[in-house]
C-alpha cells in the first residue's frame, strides 16, 4: 500500500518588515521565543542556524520534540527542519518556514510541512499540525500588532 504524504500550510501578512520579522523567528534554536505552546529550546549537537543542528523542544505539557535542522538562509529567510522524534501523529515530517516582503512594506510568513499521518487519521494529523502552525503566526500577529 502506498504511503500519501499530507500538506499542512497557514500563512500570515504581519505588519512589520520581512527583517524585523526574521530578527524574530528565524533563530532556529529559539522557537520558545515566540510560540506559545514551547516553554524552552536545547541545542542538542551541532551550531545554531547550521544544517545538522539539533534542537530539543519542551512543550508546556512537558513532551518533548526533537528536531534536525535541514536548512537555512538568512539571505532567503527561511529554514527547513525535520522531526526526529516526537509525541505528534507525524513520522516522516519535514517543514519550511519563510518570511517574504508583501504588499505595503508588509511581510508573509508561510509555514508548512510534509509528512504521513501516524497513529491518527490524515484529517486529525493534519488538525494537529495546522494546529501547532496556527498558534504560532496568532502569537506573531499579537507581537508585531500595531
Amino acid at each position: 500500500m502506498a504511503t500519501s504524504f499530507l500538506h499542512a500550510q497557514r500563512q500570515i501578512t504581519l505588519n512589520a518588515t520581512p527583517d524585523e520579522v526574521w530578527q524574530r523567528i528565524g533563530d532556529f534554536n529559539g522557537l520558545h521565543l515566540w510560540h506559545p505552546a514551547v516553554s524552552a529550546s536545547q541545542l542538542l549537537a551541532g551550531s545554531n542556524n547550521q544544517a545538522g543542528a539539533e534542537r530539543l523542544l519542551t512543550l508546556g505539557n512537558g513532551a518533548t520534540i526533537h528536531e534536525r535542522l535541514l536548512e537555512h538562509s538568512d539571505s532567503q529567510r527561511l529554514y527547513r527542519y525535520g522531526i526526529i522524534e516526537s509525541p505528534l501523529p507525524a513520522r516522516d515530517y519535514q517543514s519550511l518556514l519563510r518570511v517574504e516582503p508583501a504588499a505595503d512594506g508588509k511581510t508573509l510568513v508561510t509555514w508548512q510541512a510534509e509528512f504521513v499521518a501516524d497513529g491518527a487519521s490524515d484529517d486529525e494529523a493534519l488538525a494537529v499540525v495546522e494546529g501547532i502552525y496556527a498558534d504560532g503566526l496568532d502569537q506573531l500577529r499579537q507581537l508585531f500588532a500595531s
